[in-house]
This record gives structure tokens, sequence and C-alpha cells, in this order.
């Protein structure tokens, strides 16, 4: 069974691949396309208006927030981000579905504009194997990961809001359960991790070993 097209929302927590995960699906078969966002940041170099972002000013930006005019929006970092309706409703008329990688509360936000859209949350194979992603990079303060953790409890907390669980612990099997979710309606086999099981890992690591880079974060 061939299912309509409606935007895919991947949240997932730090350490998790989902951004790898959203450029492999629209780099691969399939019907996959990223929306173009609307931004409140100035275009960067070799950035183009209607390609890489459409550029609004702050006052543009809050006219169609108060018109209903994005299916999400967020401030980041005092810069405006969301993603037009209408890039959504064109895509529909395509055939294509929009991937959306976003947070916890842009994809409350999707669900509550487009009640049809398929959200899904990804989860790491193991709170070890999402740290030594996370460690791995070897970009990341302490107190940055411990930041990490602490928003991932509050993600983990959201898995019963999704549709679908996925986790990524293949890249290739991941894909492949995430197609047939969208493309078949197919639901994947239930995970064998406890996201709630997760969050109690993710506990004794901030009240343990990060409880000073916590402190040091606040």
């Amino acid at each position: 069974m061939t299912q309509r097209a409606v935007p895919v929302v991947l949240v997932a927590t730090s350490g998790t691949g989902k951004t790898t995960l959203a450029h492999r699906l629209v780099d691969g078969p399939g019907h996959y396309v990223f929306s173009i966002s609307a931004t409140t940041r100035p275009p960067r170099p070799r950035e183009q208006d209607g390609i890489d972002y459409h550029f609004l000013s702050q006052q543009a930006f809050e006219d169609r927030v108060a018109h209903g005019s994005f299916a999400e929006w967020a401030s980041v970092h005092d810069r405006m981000y969301g993603t037009p309706r209408s890039e959504l409703d064109a895509a529909a008329e395509r055939g294509d579905h929009v991937v959306l990688d976003i947070d916890i509360q842009g994809a409350r936000q999707i669900r509550e504009a487009v009640p049809d859209a398929t959200l899904i949350f990804v989860l790491p194979p193991s709170v070890d194997i999402m740290m030594a992603r996370l460690t791995g990079r070897g970009t990341e303060k302490r107190e940055n990961i411990a930041r990490r953790l602490e928003s991932a409890l509050d993600e983990l907390q959201a898995v019963p809001e999704f549709d679908y669980v996925v986790v990524n612990d293949d890249l290739e099997e991941c894909l492949s359960d995430i197609r047939g979710i969208v493309e078949r309606g197919e639901a994947p086999a239930p995970p064998e991790q406890d996201a709630e099981g997760m969050r109690r890992v993710i506990v004794e690591l901030l009240e343990g070993e990060y409880s000073a880079d916590l402190q040091d974060s606040e």
C-alpha cells in the first residue's frame, strides 16, 4: 500500500544520528525532500533567497506567525526559524514527503498544524552507545554533554507522543524501517530499548559522573 505524501518528522536525542538519517532519506530513493525554511538571520555568502532559505525581516516573520503561515517555528539564538505551510502544501501536491529534522516542540506544532503527519522518534541502541557518539566527536565540552543529557530526559519522556519508534543501531536497517513506515504503513517491530530505562541511566549519569559539569553549565 502506497501512503499519501505527508510530512515525515524525525526527532531524537543527541548522538542518535538523526541528521544523517534525514539526509540519507532525501538523497536516496523515493520522494523525500527538505522544505525551504524561513529565517530572520542574514544570508551567508553564496546563500540565495528562496533556494537556501526564505530570508525575512523580524517584522515580516512575526506577521506571518500572527497569520498562521508557519506549520512550526522557533526562536534560536535570537533568530527566528520556521517551516512555511506553503512548502508542505506544495510538496504534498507533487507527491513528495517533506523530511523535518526538528525538536520536540517543533514536532508538537507539526502535529497540531498537520494532524496526518508521520511522527517518528529515533532511539539510540543504548545510552552507552549514545555517550560514545557524543564523546567520540572530541569537540564537546563536558558541560555541553551534561546539557545534552538533561535535554535527553525531556525528549525521551515524549516518546509516547510519537506514531512510531525506530532504533538507529544499523543505519541501513533504520532507513529501511523509516521507508517502510512512510511508503507502506508498515510498523517496525517494537524496540527492545525502553525509553524510561534509558532515562534512569541518564539520571544516574547526571547525578554522578556529570553532576559537577551540570552545575557549571547553569
